[in-house]
């Protein structure tokens, strides 16, 4: 079982630090603890509640098969994102949000499958004896796809669930979420709307340890939620073979 975080190690990584008072919004005001030197800060309880309430579901979600992606674009989250969600082998988006990469994901699908072509022609013979001219081409539109898409390359399907950091820059894929009835999990700091979060957690979504604590018990807990799925499917396995031996043992003893 994941282990469960203290409101001192969350202290610790600046969880609780909001924004300057003047920029917050009034919507946050029941996740906020009081107000410092002209900062928010957030409610370290409440937090933790939240918390406990997002991992629940994003465990459930993973235990049945389907998949969380991901989505930070800012600087000091990207990396973070990028090394759970590959460490769990989930979908992610720490580039740039198209715009209709939900909403529109046939020609997004579309993009996908234009660079497995690419993949596959690279790693044809044929390819050498192209131009040079054209292998550059056809080199930078592959590194252009990569980055925008090398996330969400195996994606076959929408994602079950988001995970945002900073719901206020990534406005954008939780409109597109709302709109596909995707439920949204979210860090959301003290400038944020959090009405239109299923899931927030009320968290400085600007610290690099902040935002490290929580991606970290986030990743745990769907690290359990795939570990539970296996264990399920090797159960379902064994008792398949179980009773078909049963079967195999009683059709022996009739025919005796």
């Amino acid at each position: 079982m994941a282990k469960q975080l203290t409101n001192q190690e969350l202290m610790e990584a600046g969880v609780h630090f909001g924004h300057l008072t003047r920029k917050w919004n009034p919507k946050m005001a029941e996740y906020i603890f009081m107000e410092n030197n002209g900062i928010h800060l957030i409610d370290l309880n409440k937090t933790m509640k939240c918390l406990d309430e997002a991992t629940f579901a994003l465990k459930n979600i993973v235990r049945s098969g389907r998949k969380i992606m991901f989505v930070a674009t800012k600087k000091q989250a990207k990396d973070i994102v990028k090394a759970q969600a590959v460490r769990l082998n989930m979908p992610f988006v720490t580039e740039r949000w198209l715009g209709g990469m939900l909403t529109n994901f046939a020609t997004i699908r579309k993009s996908l499958k234009k660079l497995a072509q690419i993949d596959k022609m690279l790693k044809d013979e044929t390819f050498e004896n192209l131009a040079k001219r054209e292998r550059l081409m056809i080199g930078r539109e592959k590194a252009k796809l990569e980055k925008l898409l090398g996330g969400i390359a195996d994606l076959n399907r929408l994602p079950s669930a988001l995970f945002v950091v900073d719901v206020k820059r990534e406005h954008i894929a939780v409109a597109e979420a709302q709109k596909l009835n995707i439920p949204v999990f979210a860090m959301v700091d003290t400038n944020s709307d959090p009405t239109n979060i299923d899931f927030p957690v009320p968290a400085n979504d600007d610290a690099f340890k902040s935002i490290s604590i929580i991606l970290e018990h986030v990743g745990q807990a769907i690290e359990e939620g795939l570990m539970e799925r296996k264990k399920d499917k090797d159960d379902a396995t064994m008792k398949k073979e179980v009773e078909e031996k049963k079967k195999v043992d009683e059709t022996v003893e009739e025919t005796k």
